[in-house]
This record gives structure tokens, sequence and C-alpha cells, in this order.
């Protein structure tokens, strides 16, 4: 390491521009502060080139195949052969449109940050290296480098050429039939979208249901979806060993039964932070830790800031960004609320969708709280019975019986992340079941739903 004098003085360090990283940099650059943001790849990160943008859009058209086939009007669209090609097209062509790494980089530059190449590691307290240069941070470093996909050490697996999350978005072939080791929300996503192009898929998971983070209806509800598609769900399932022939894959089960094969195999078996490689030992932090520890106002220490999915917060854009904004106040001296993650949303954008917000009922048990709950069919409303095919899905809500408020929710169905929306509120704000209650929920929609939850609620069993 050089020393100080050699070094290139700055205000702050970003390291890592994925959205929240992206977003800070350019916020502290544009309030007048010298900037440097560090990237190894692309600017934006995963989220819109290999993640959240391009599998909306692949999911987006997955759902009209399956939508058209819902209405006899439009039957023969669903018997088409669907092309593939134009779905690969659009990705690779609008999703770069407003998320190309260069449009990103001027973007960062007319703020006035700075983009550095390459990647940045601490080498001491305010200080990064990045391909034998150092930067010193008057103010500070923020860490904000993501994850990576976790690759389970299934015997054989790392001598073959499995796909992650980047391979099957990037796909420009439609293959003929594919296997999914995982069954979270990314891997029940892919499969039903390969499995509406008419690709056969078998999706394995460790866990006894899918979503096994989320509602055990949610997880239901998933499996019921996928096998609608023609999806083979294996749950309670692990992969014992992997080989490939060079024409496709070979999937052993513990338990034994019969291999699997497939000509692809895609691995979603989660994602973790790579901590080792940012040089948190020099600033006195634990490299084998699985994340990094912050405190309301996204310090991890003196000088060092960590926003996304390296916080172990959730590994979701909605996440960093508002953990950026968060850190951007708190390095701009300005005041505003610490972070509170009581009502983290998330959805799984399977057809019909899972949004869910705050905590699961098995979740509130074990905090020790005194839980009622109620789940109520969509199609107990009107809407839903409009909708009629493809309108399943349901509402669950969880009461801490002592406080009278929502603690978490489940909301799924064709517009389950929207419908999520009140739900959010409502345990973010704490708002009083019973002033929930007697509030007025338009007539016909999905989110009227949440009416009749509510009366279940209060006409259910006693709290336990």
């Amino acid at each position: 390491m050089r020393t100080n004098e050699q070094n290139e003085q700055v205000d702050v360090v970003v390291v890592g521009l994925g959205p929240g990283g992206e977003y800070l940099a350019g916020a502290l650059a544009e309030a007048g502060l010298d900037v440097v943001g560090v990237e190894a790849e692309l600017v934006g990160g995963e989220c819109p080139y290999w993640g959240c943008v391009p599998s909306k859009m692949m999911i987006r058209a997955g759902n009209v195949l399956a939508e058209a086939g819902r209405v006899p009007a439009l039957a023969g669209l669903a018997t088409a052969t669907p092309d593939w090609g134009k779905v690969s097209g659009r990705i690779s062509g609008e999703a770069t449109s407003d998320w190309d790494d260069q449009v990103a980089a001027d973007r960062l530059a007319a703020k006035g940050g700075r983009l550095v190449r390459g990647r940045g590691r601490l080498c001491g307290t305010r200080e990064v290296a990045v391909d034998g240069r150092t930067f010193e941070a008057r103010r500070g470093v923020v860490l904000a480098t993501g994850t990576r996909p976790r690759i389970p050490p299934v015997p054989g697996l790392d001598r073959t050429p499995y796909w992650t999350n980047r391979d099957a978005m990037a796909a420009k072939e439609l293959p003929a039939s594919m296997i999914v080791l995982g069954g979270g929300a990314i891997g029940v996503e892919l499969a039903q979208v390969f499995a509406r192009f008419t690709c056969e898929v078998t999706v394995v998971e460790g866990q006894d249901r899918l979503l096994s983070q989320e509602e055990p209806e949610a997880g239901e509800l998933a499996e019921q979806a996928l096998r609608t598609d023609g999806v083979t769900v294996l749950t309670g399932a692990r992969a014992l060993r992997v080989s490939h022939d060079g024409s496709g894959f070979t999937v052993l089960l513990e338990g034994g039964g019969e291999p699997l094969r497939a000509e692809r195999l895609l691995v979603a078996a989660g994602r973790y932070a790579d901590v080792a490689t940012l040089g948190v030992d020099t600033v006195g932090l634990d490299p084998a830790a699985r994340s990094l520890d912050t405190d309301g106002r996204m310090r991890v220490t003196e000088g060092l800031w960590a926003v996304g999915d390296i916080t172990g917060r959730g590994a979701f854009t909605h996440v960093s960004m508002y953990q950026a904004e968060i850190a951007a106040r708190d390095i701009l001296g300005q005041s505003g609320p610490e972070a509170d993650y009581r009502a983290l949303p998330r959805v799984t954008f399977t057809d019909p969708e899972i949004g869910a917000v705050g905590l699961t009922e098995r979740q509130a048990r074990e905090q020790g709280l005194r839980v009622r709950t109620a789940v109520v069919p969509l199609s107990s409303s009107t809407r839903g019975w409009i909708h009629g095919s493809g309108g399943e899905g349901f509402i669950k809500l969880v009461e801490d019986a002592d406080r009278g408020v929502l603690v978490g929710a489940t909301s799924a169905g064709p517009a389950g992340g929207e419908v999520l929306y009140g739900l959010c509120v409502a345990v973010h704000a704490d708002v009083p079941v019973s002033r929930l209650r007697h509030m007025m929920y338009a007539y016909p929609t999905f989110h009227r739903t949440v009416e009749s939850a509510l009366d279940a609620l209060r006409a259910g069993s006693d709290p336990r």
C-alpha cells in the first residue's frame, strides 16, 4: 500500500454500483461531495441486467400465453407455438436500452461522481484499494457489493455447465427440458416461465414445500400453479450427485429412485455475500461473517457504511434503495428516521403473484407474540368470482392480539403484489385492526378481500 501522501483523496468511496450503490453515489455527488464509485461489472448491478427487470419481461410474456388459454375467444393463441426468440430479443434489446452500462456510467458522471472500474477492497480505515490505486475517503466508505449465486456442494456439480439466473436470462434458445435446483422465488418464477414456453421442467426443493420462508399457504399455491403449467415438483428432495455427458444432465436424488434427466440444469439455491473478499479484516471485522451488521443509520463501524444484500436484510432491490437513502442522510449529516424493517415487503412474481409483508405466523409465534390469524380465499370476493380461471389466491392476516395490530400479511392472486401495498401501510404504521375494519374497500376489487379477512379475524378462534 502506498503512503497516505500518495493516496488519492476523496470524500466518499462507494464500492459496488448496484441499484443502492449507484443511487447513493449519485445522491452524494449531487450534494457536492467528491465521490468515487467502484464497480467491477455493470453499473446498475444484478437487477437490471440479470434479475428484476429481464425476469419480469419473461414473466409478462408467459402470463400473456397463459391468460390467452383461459379466454375461449383467444384459445387459439395459446395453442400456437410460443416464440422464445422474441422474448430473449426483447430482453436483450429493451432491458438494456434503459439500463445500458455506459448510460448508467454517464448518469453518475453527470451528477459529479467518478467511476472507477475494478474490484474494490478495504485496506484500512477509510481506505480502498482498486487494482493498484488507493483511495482515502475523508468521510468514509460504503460497501454495496451485493451477493452471488450460492452453489450447493453437490458432488459433480462443479464439473458441469450448469446455469445460474444470469445464464437463464441470456438464453437465446429454449431448452427442451430443464431441472431447477431450488424452490425459492427465483426457482419457481423461472420454472413457470420456461414451462409456459413448452420446456419440460422439474423443480427439486430440499425443504418440505416451495417458498419455505413464506407462509405454508403460499408454498401450496405456488406448487399448485406450477403443476397446472405441467411442472414436476419434488419437495423434500435433495440432489445426491450431478453429471453431464455432453448432451444433458443427470441428477441422482438422495433416497434412490429414477435419476432425473434434462438438457439444462438451473441452480437457484439462494445467494450469499462474499464478505471475505472485501478486506473487512483490515478494519477489525470478521471476514467469515455471512453479512455485515449495521445500525439504524447503516453504519458498520467508524467511517464505514453498508447497504443492500450484504447487510443480510433481504436480497431485494427495494431494500438496497431504502438503505441507500438512510446512509446518504447520515453521511451528509441530515436528520431522518432510522432503518425499520418491521414492514419489509417481498413479492414472488409467479402467476398468481405472491406478496408478503412483515412476519409470517410462525415468525410471530417464535417471537412470543399472542397471535390471531385469518385466511380467506380470493374467490370469496366478487372480483375473484368475476376473474374465474386464473384467479386463485388468498389473503392471510397475522395479528398481534395484545396490541390489536397486524404484524404480517400475505396477498396472493392476479395482482398480489399490488394489493400488498395497503397491507404494508397497515403493518408499517401500526394501524389498529379495529380501524381497518371500518374503512371503505372499493367494489369490486381484489383488495376488497382484505375486508373479508378482517371479518374472519374477528370471528376466529382465541389468540394463542
